[in-house]
């Protein structure tokens, strides 16, 4: 059996793997204005294509997905429970030029009902009464903002105020946002509320049922910029931060996150829409799954040692994996690396499913997957190849080596002592015999 087995294969891993492939495709036919861009698979977690991902943007109301998740994660959350639009609130939003919702002073509403005011209509009095709620003052819950995003790993974000009114100290990244976005996601409240287009505000104790509107004009039917695939989506603006937009879309099995920030704010076009459905319709028309991996073709083989029955064990792909990948890419431009020593062997007892390795699935001489590898088969460890192993072990140990040392040592000093004797004999003068000649008479 040959000492490397590998063959291209191939099959789904689903898991959040970090930004494999990062720009490694560019869109074509798209002149992006964005400052900065990602387009991400939902699916495999891959990014097919990203411009500045990592350099800091103004976020502008994108803000409020940080807030809405703090106050699903609050113990003090309470879907019916009421809370009234505070004096404090109104004050702090006055004059930012920021959209509200209109609530009154001491106007109730559920606390279901602030989650989709932040996240559909974007009302910056009800991230200011968010913050004084679930955080009694609006510095605590910015400092509440940014334990988060410690917490997630984004390095690149830090909160000034829970609205996204312009300020140097409010900033992120691209990747932070899909980040905090992609965990965001997860909970099916915050899902629901983001997917959301058109939402009824049941009535309140000073106002009738209002109806409130996505600022996400990809899911509107009346605007130019409607986009049917469009499933959900978050913007933001301000004169610095730009036209921001954080955007999903799905289309026969395939979803993607796009995000762009900074988009010039052009006064007959919103370029975050623009941008966003062509960026979209470029991966849908492009990008397929090809499986890369699967758990039925042996990867490769390595040595095993202490078993009787074998000296080898092949290895598997862990999981079955695919990619999304552009949809004319050929099966021989795949090929695999396998991250173990070519001469390197393992100790039995070995269990079957047991991760012995990695390997690196290649696409465009870039690493598109990192997969595990695992042993097909039990094999056991025996007695006989594990005593010799101790033996071998026992007689070549450190111990072992200096009483080889000392043995060495009396024998070069027992060679010696009869060298320097034989010298002294052979050195010892002969005692002369004087000859008297025979006489016999």
């Amino acid at each position: 059996m040959p000492k490397k087995i590998i063959s291209v294969f191939f099959a789904i891993l689903i898991v959040f793997i970090p930004f494999m492939g990062a720009k490694a495709y560019t869109p074509a036919g798209i002149e992006l204005t964005a400052k900065s861009a990602m387009l991400v698979s939902l699916d495999t977690g891959e990014v097919l294509f990203s411009k500045n991902e990592d350099e800091r943007v103004y976020p502008a109301s994108i803000t409020k997905i940080a807030v809405v998740t703090l106050i699903l994660e609050s113990p003090l959350y309470d879907p019916e429970a009421k809370i009234a639009m505070s004096k404090e609130a109104l004050k702090l939003i006055s004059g930012t030029g920021s959209v509200v919702s209109n609530l009154k002073e001491g106007e109730e509403i559920r606390q279901i009902d602030l989650i989709y005011y932040l996240l559909v209509s974007s009302c910056g009095d009800c991230a200011y009464l968010a913050a004084l709620t679930y955080g009694e003052t609006v510095e605590n819950f910015v400092a509440m903002m940014n334990a988060k995003a410690a917490e997630l790993g984004l390095t690149g974000t830090h909160y000034q105020n829970p609205v996204g009114l312009q300020n140097e100290d409010n900033y992120t990244t691209a990747r932070d946002t899909y980040t905090l976005l992609n965990y965001a996601l997860k909970n099916e409240t915050f899902k629901l509320a983001f997917e959301t287009a058109r939402y009824t505000v049941p009535a309140t104790n000073m106002h009738g049922d209002r109806l409130i509107t996505t600022t996400n004009n990809l899911q509107n039917a009346s605007t130019n910029y409607y986009y049917s695939y469009a499933t959900g989506g978050k913007t933001g603006f301000t004169t610095e931060a730009g036209r921001c937009l954080v955007s999903t879309a799905s289309y026969n099995g395939y979803n993607y996150m796009c995000l762009l920030f900074g988009c010039d704010n052009a006064k007959s076009t919103n370029i975050a829409f623009a941008e966003t459905k062509e960026i979209f319709r470029w991966a849908f028309n492009n990008f397929s799954f090809k499986q890369i991996s699967n758990t039925d073709s042996p990867v490769t083989e390595v040595g095993v040692e202490l078993s009787s029955k074998t000296d080898c064990v092949l290895l598997y792909a862990e999981e079955n994996c695919i990619s999304v990948l552009p949809t004319d890419a050929d099966d021989s431009t795949i090929s695999i690396k396998v991250n173990i020593d070519e001469n390197a062997s393992f100790d039995a007892p070995i269990k079957k499913g047991q991760v012995l390795g990695t390997a690196d699935i290649i696409y465009a001489n870039q690493v598109i997957r990192t997969v595990n590898l695992v042993s097909h088969d039990d094999i056991e460890k025996d007695f006989l190849p594990t005593v010799w192993r101790g033996v071998k072990n026992f007689l070549t140990s450190k111990y072992m080596v200096m009483i080889y040392i000392v043995i060495g040592i009396l024998i070069l000093l027992f060679l010696l002592r009869i060298w320097q004797l034989n010298r002294k004999k052979k050195s010892k003068p002969r005692r002369k015999v004087k000859y008297m000649p025979y006489d016999d008479k």
